[in-house]
């Protein structure tokens, strides 16, 4: 075997010897070393030209640079003007021309007359080039024939403190000496220039001789030899190979070809189009001469996949070459794969797209749209009436809402969303309700059962092309919450158990999101039920303001938002807006518990700033309270924005606990943001609180708001406050209420993400004749004058029927007041919704009911006012107390609860 090897190499080695003197290795070497020295050579030329360009360049940058360093040398412009400039600048001169190694620098006057040069004899000349554009106040550079030869120099201008040109520098070297740099670097570029060819034909020789040893110099015999081997293994493969000349003749057809394509046995040279019984698809290919890659094309009972490629694409003959491969069982394979990663897909994306939201019906639409169209043409999705108002459905009730509806059409005659419908038994809906397993109805007009739910609109179902369902239950934690229906119009063949499994996959996790939704919106539910609850649900009857308020919660839970509106007495009224910071259940209880507290404190009638103080004292008594418990979530604080207005003199009050300012919409429009003290969150404690002292004119808007009306991750607090004032700006007669709406729509989005409140209040006046003030003598007897004083009033009022009352009541608290108090004492009577009686004094002392013994001689005064008016109460000013009470005002029916007094003597006085 070795010595047939060895002669066949011989007698191919004699052979291409015999017939080349040059063997193809040799005629590559040789062309390569020639294209080498070729490139090489052009390399030396394009690095000569090039250095020759950067050293004449080099040469101008440097006589610019020394030019110009020597033009704006200190005190030039001086020795320019100076009786001998050559004294002075000569040597200079020569100093920096040796010391920047440049061959001249010459300073001249404006006329060019030269004051320096290497050359001595020199000076006193003109100077040698164009001195327009440098007199011009340009920097210009030029090659001249000078004294020193061919020059290569640059003027520069010289200028004095008022930037006039008052002389000229040139700088520049002998063109020589710039050609010498250039031949300096000529033995340089040779030697690189020859490493570089020394370098390649190693290169190429080691080519060379890998080539001579990769073809083995064959020969002729050799080649036939190697073209049989080729051919045997053409015929022998698996696919099918034509080649096909460029006149469109069949040149070769291997036997698999053959075998495909059923071609005869004289097929080869013949034309594409006389080969008997080739398809005429694939001979309309063969002869287009196109590129095709993986082509399928349906041969008799077979699926062939054809690439087609060009012979002449490397100087071959022209023609096209083609390959093919039968594909018909990989096609049905790769068919049930693609089925299969298409399922899987498509669960793939309905973990993603189905639950993105904690809402049932946003939840049950994401399931119609994620099956259509790659499960269904049309999906349906139908819950419990419970279930989208977060409850279990019963199970016994089969009664479904028309949930979510999605298809390929919007023209469709299915049930709308909305619609309650109750299923007949023979339904498939309604077995699969009541047994918990998928239904699969090939054919719907062949169901009698389904036909028998709604005759005419089936019959339109069936007549518009929906031709097969599926129907599953959503069931989670094995409860059926509802129905997901998926119907097939577009595709004629019906539904399969492949696709029954795969909607039974689909619906079952759609079923977990849909029960999640379901419980949040319960537990949402009962929180903002309980937050609700916790709120106003009615504002109280009062003259001093007219109010609008809005509460909405946040789409992704409760808050401790707040708001209140507090009769006082004396017509007064506290507003009173607050934020805990938190969401949650837990949130919403502390607010409950803040807003009774603030009620609490408003009785005491004490000014703002000490309503917080309390306020700030309970919310750390509750931080603390739930820090010491193992489960405590902590309040973490509080914000709160207190407001007291008095319609009488028009006196606000106010303080505020880290809340964001009130705006004031004045009458004619313009709207303002009071500089209040801010003072800390309540809960920090440590820090005393503020009460700033406003006065508003009548039909002032007071806007009460929390953080989620300004605040937005999308915009800055500042951007906020300027929509609110837009909102507000420019409507002086708008009502509270259209006010209320106006900011809502401008400041925030349909469904907001924080809780907001907010309260908008116009300021009322009362009239000045309902309001009578007296100043009391210091002196017991003066009890009776102000008694007959209080009664002619009541006359002018018209509530004759509360004269005895007010005068009692009158009578006790101007006495207690003479008796225990200090002077100054007033009296004002009050008359808006009830009757009210002030007496005020310098004393800070509180009186106290109590139960006079029988025999006692005293001690009966505040328990006659307070059987007789229907409140009373103290509050304290800066200058004392005051002692007020309310009376009942007379009923519009005629009887007076004035009159009630005489019960007072009936109990037993």
């Amino acid at each position: 075997m070795v010595s047939r090897r060895g002669r066949f190499r011989s007698a191919q080695l004699r052979s291409l010897v015999g017939k080349y003197p040059r063997s193809l290795a040799g005629q590559v070497f040789a062309l390569q070393v020639a294209l080498v020295v070729l490139l090489v050579a052009a390399a030396m030329l394009a690095l000569v030209v090039e250095s020759r360009y950067d050293s004449e360049t080099e040469a101008r940058r440097r006589s610019i640079a020394v030019a110009q360093t020597f033009a704006h040398a200190p005190g030039l412009p001086a020795a320019l003007s100076a009786p001998d400039p050559s004294r002075v600048l000569q040597p200079l001169a020569e100093a920096g021309r040796k010391a920047a190694d440049v061959d001249f620098i010459v300073v001249t006057d404006t006329q060019g007359i030269r004051y320096t040069h290497p050359r001595p004899e020199l000076i006193g000349k003109r100077v040698v080039g164009d001195i327009g554009p440098p007199l011009a106040g340009h920097v210009y550079t030029e090659s001249v024939n000078g004294p020193l030869g061919r020059e290569v120099q640059a003027i520069v201008p010289v200028r004095d403190s008022a930037h006039k040109v008052v002389g000229l520098v040139a700088a520049g070297m002998k063109a020589e000496n710039v050609a010498g740099a250039v031949t300096r670097q000529v033995p340089i570029i040779l030697g690189a220039g020859a490493g570089a060819l020394t370098v390649a034909t190693a290169g190429t020789a080691l080519v060379a001789r890998r080539l001579r040893r990769q073809t083995h110099r064959l020969g002729p015999a050799e080649m036939t030899r190697m073209y049989e081997h080729h051919d045997a293994v053409l015929h022998s493969v698996r696919e099918g190979v034509l080649i096909v000349g460029n006149d469109g003749r069949l040149l070769l057809a291997n036997d698999e070809a053959r075998r495909l394509l059923d071609l005869p046995l004289d097929a080869e040279g013949r034309h594409i189009s006389e080969v008997a019984g080739l398809d005429p698809g694939m001979a309309a290919l063969l002869t287009s001469g196109r590129t095709a890659t993986d082509e399928v094309h349906l041969v008799g009972d077979r699926l062939l996949a054809v690439n087609q490629r060009t012979t002449d694409r490397h100087g071959g003959p022209k023609g096209t070459v083609a390959t093919l491969r039968d594909s018909t069982e990989l096609r049905a394979l790769s068919g049930r794969a693609e089925s299969a990663r298409e399922r899987l897909r498509l669960l793939y994306d309905a973990g993603l797209g189905i639950g993105t939201s904690l809402d049932v019906v946003s939840t049950a639409q994401e399931l119609a749209e994620v099956a259509v169209p790659r499960l269904a043409d049309f999906a349906t999705v139908d819950l419990a009436d419970p279930v989208l108002r977060g409850d279990e459905p019963t199970g016994t009730d089969a009664d479904m809402r028309r949930t979510a509806v999605h298809g390929i059409r919007d023209d469709h005659p299915l049930y709308r969303p909305g619609r309650l419908t109750s299923f007949l038994p023979s339904t498939p809906q309604a077995r699969a309700f009541a047994t918990g397993r998928p239904e699969l109805v090939p054919d719907l007009s062949a169901a009698p059962g389904w036909l028998a739910q709604d005759p005419e609109l089936t019959r339109r179902i069936v007549d518009y092309g929906i031709h097969s369902l599926i129907t599953v239950p959503l069931q989670a934690r094995g409860v059926i919450l509802g129905m997901a229906n998926f119907w097939r119009s577009g595709k004629p063949e019906p539904f399969d158990e492949d696709d029954l499994s795969l909607a039974e996959e689909l619906v079952a996790r759609a079923a977990v999101s849909i029960d999640n939704a379901r419980r949040y919106t319960r537990e949402h539910v009962m929180a903002v039920t309980l937050q609700r609850s916790l709120l106003p649900r009615a504002l109280p009857e009062q003259s001093a303001l007219e109010v609008a308020h809005r509460y909405l919660p946040a789409i992704s839970g409760v808050s401790g938002d707040w708001f209140d509106v507090i009769p006082l007495p004396g017509s007064r009224v506290a507003l009173v807006v607050g934020d805990v910071v938190g969401h949650g259940l837990h949130a919403a209880a502390t607010m409950g518990r803040l807003r009774t507290a603030v009620h609490n404190f408003s009785t005491l009638d004490l000014p703002p700033d000490e309503i917080l103080g309390h306020l700030d004292d309970l919310v750390a008594r509750i931080d603390q309270e739930e820090a010491e418990t193992a489960a405590g979530a902590g309040v973490m604080g509080a914000t709160c924005l207190y407001v007291i207005y008095d319609p009488v003199s028009h006196h606000c009050a106010v303080a505020r606990a880290g809340h964001p300012p009130p705006a004031l919409v004045r009458p004619d429009g313009d709207v303002s943001f009071p500089d209040l003290p801010a003072g800390p969150p309540l809960g920090l404690g440590g820090m005393p609180f503020e009460t700033a002292e406003l006065t508003v004119a009548e039909g002032t808007q007071f806007v009460l708001y929390t953080d989620g009306l300004i605040e937005d991750r999308t915009r800055d607090i500042d951007v906020g406050i300027e929509l609110l004032r837009q909102a507000l700006a420019g409507h002086p007669g708008r009502s509270p209420e259209d006010s209320c709406q106006a900011v809502l729509d401008a400041l925030l989005p349909s469904r907001p993400k924080d809780d907001v409140a907010l309260l908008i209040a116009r300021t009322r006046a009362i009239p000045p004749d309902r309001v009578a003030d007296w100043d009391v003598p210091f002196d017991p007897a003066a009890v009776a004058g102000m008694r007959a004083a209080a009664a002619r009033k009541l006359d002018d009022w018209g509530l004759p029927a509360l004269a005895f009352p007010m005068e009692l009541v009158l009578s006790e608290l101007i006495t207690n007041a003479i008796r225990y108090g200090s002077a100054p004492v007033t009296v004002r009577l009050l008359y808006d919704r009830t009757l009210t009686c002030e007496v005020a004094d310098a004393s800070s002392t509180s009186p106290h009911l109590r139960d006079a013994a029988l025999m006692d001689e005293g001690g009966r005064g505040l328990f006659l006012v307070a059987r007789v008016a229907e409140r009373w109460g103290t509050r304290y000013t800066p200058q004392g107390k005051v002692i007020w009470a309310e009376l009942s005002l007379p009923r519009a029916g005629g009887g007076a609860d004035g009159t009630a007094w005489l019960d007072v003597f009936g109990a037993g006085l």
